[in-house]
């Protein structure tokens, strides 16, 4: 990709930051009442290492345990590339060979009746590998254990999230110029994401168009369907740019829209503003969505918001902490997550409209400002 002055990369993340992150991770782990984590290649790996290794059947899984020191294994054919990771340098690497029992290398680096929180999408088998060597430990999800690991940004992974959310909004106003009407949902889709590769994505991960009476599906794949004249149509996309996510959604409108669509969209509008008023520390998660949520059901729409209203951002496009009912988690300065709300009226159109959000110190603050309002395109 061609660099772009105006837009130049961040400074990459140094090893002492990767180091911060693992020993913050251990005293998290610690706090828990766990003997430690066991982090499987995925977004916790990627930020807390900078190591994003390809997933498969062999053995990579970094030990954290509080008063120890980081290690890493590794596969000895991957260990070359392991040991130019980022944060490698804030670690120690011990490999094991094909041929070779992989767990018997990790065991003995576990309590052998300690209880330890794992990645989420650490593999079975990997899991099973270790009971069979250590048969009195125990393990919990990560997500159970500390949902919030990677919840509270530094102003670094701010500023990589600000900039995703600028490329996406740049994306957005592209897209209103292109054609809708007489074209099929995934050209539309298509165009989505190449405009998110031109402003800076390095991996587009979703491209929703849904037009019409697909609009009412909240995550439709874009289809063979062609778009009309008179069709709603929700776009819902974003990636990955500089290693951090975006995410946005605008419904607009093919040619002008009824009455009933355009109140349905003002709305859903006041509702995405009463949710991020409610953004502010010390606030539940779960405020957040009651905010958004009481505009909708005053309006009478409230059994067609079907969905929360906000995940998590960050390393991946959706992660903790979540928008929903039931969710104490107080907001915390540094958190980034979406505010989403939408009606789905069934068989006929839907809106959402989504940004993400930071919580500062006194409030929120907006990590999208492409235009609100129902745009009509052609």
């Amino acid at each position: 990709m061609t660099p772009d002055p105006e837009h130049p990369a961040p400074a990459p993340f140094t090893t002492a930051d990767y180091a911060a992150r693992m020993a913050a991770a251990a005293r998290a782990a610690a706090d828990a009442g766990l003997a430690g984590l066991l982090i499987a290649p995925g977004p916790d790996l990627a930020h807390l290492t900078g190591y994003r290794p390809v997933d498969t059947e062999r053995l990579t899984l970094l030990f954290l345990a509080p008063g120890q020191d980081p290690v890493l294994v590794v596969p000895a054919l991957e260990a070359p590339d392991a040991a130019k990771a980022p944060g490698a340098g804030a670690l120690t690497l011990r490999d094991w060979t094909d041929g070779t029992d992989p767990y018997g290398v990790t065991a003995p680096l576990l309590d052998a009746g300690g209880r330890f929180g794992v990645s989420d999408n650490t593999w079975a088998l990997h899991l099973l590998g270790l009971q069979g060597q250590l048969p009195t430990t125990s393990y919990t999800p990560l997500t159970d254990a500390l949902p919030m690991l990677r919840a509270v940004k530094d102003e670094r992974e701010l500023a990589r999230l600000a900039a995703a959310g600028e490329a996406a909004d740049a994306a957005y106003a592209q897209i209103l110029h292109v054609p809708f009407a007489d074209r099929r949902e995934s050209d539309v889709a298509a165009d989505l994401a190449a405009l998110l590769r031109v402003h800076g994505h390095s991996q587009v991960d979703f491209t929703v168009v849904g037009s019409g009476p697909n609009g009412a599906n909240p995550h439709h794949e874009a289809g063979e369907r062609v778009i009309r004249a008179g069709d709603m149509v929700v776009l819902d996309f974003g990636g990955l740019k500089h290693g951090y996510g975006s995410d946005i959604s605008r419904t607009v409108h093919v040619g002008e829209p009824t009455a009933e669509e355009q109140r349905v969209h003002d709305i859903v509008r006041e509702a995405q503003q009463a949710g991020f008023a409610a953004v502010r520390p010390g606030a539940a998660c779960q405020e957040v969505d009651r905010a958004a949520r009481a505009v909708i059901t005053e309006f009478g729409y409230g059994d067609r918001f079907i969905h929360r209203t906000g995940h998590g951002i960050g390393v991946t496009t959706h992660e903790p902490p979540y928008m929903i009912e039931g969710e104490e988690q107080p907001l915390v300065p540094g958190m980034c997550f979406s505010v989403e709300p939408g009606i789905y009226l069934p068989g006929r159109f839907g809106v959402r409209i989504e940004d993400i959000v930071t919580v500062t110190e006194d409030g929120g603050r907006r990590l999208n400002n492409a235009p609100r309002e129902l745009a009509v395109v052609g």
